[in-house]
């Protein structure tokens, strides 16, 4: 568990990062990432084998502000000569990384991500992250220091694009 206190508008709030069961996970993803599938659409087959965390108010353990489900799987065939050492590293990728509409830019998801991050590489071993991010949303990750690698590709009629980053 991880404590941490962000400025959001006038008033400073204490939020809690915890590991969390997968069903905890389910209602976030579905309003933020699918709201018009079914909900066991953002349910995932490996799920039970996931390590999920969640974000909460420390005043309230009720309903997460941010999720995120971390997975040991290797990322498909990196061909980029500058990354090709990282092929048959240990790997972890994270899916179904989802933040409340009013609580996104305020650092949560972005705490949430880092602490991913951290537990893929100490609880883990791993010494990759990855994932399958739309594509809009490249530059974030970029600014978190992940980077793209292979060609986009699409998930219905969204464009996705793989980013990674070093543990």
């Amino acid at each position: 568990m991880s404590n941490l206190s962000l400025q959001l508008g006038s008033a400073r709030e204490s939020f809690v990062i915890t590991k969390i069961e997968v069903d905890k996970t389910i209602t976030l993803r579905h309003t933020v990432l699918w709201p018009h599938k079914p909900i066991s659409y953002v349910r995932l087959p490996e799920d039970d084998m996931g390590h999920h965390y969640a974000t909460f108010s420390s005043e309230s353990s009720i309903a997460p502000l941010a999720v995120i489900s971390v997975f040991l799987e290797q990322p498909p065939g990196i061909h980029e000569p500058e990354l090709s050492e990282l092929n048959g590293k240990p790997a972890a990728r994270f899916r179904k990384f989802a933040c409340q509409p009013e609580y996104q830019g305020q650092g949560i998801g972005t705490s949430l991500l880092r602490h991913a991050f951290e537990a893929a590489r100490a609880e883990l071993a791993c010494a990759v992250i990855w994932c399958d991010a739309r594509v809009e949303t490249k530059g974030w990750y970029e600014r978190r220091g992940m980077r793209a690698f292979g060609n986009t590709f699409f998930k219905g009629d969204i464009e996705y694009v793989k980013m990674l980053s070093v543990l």
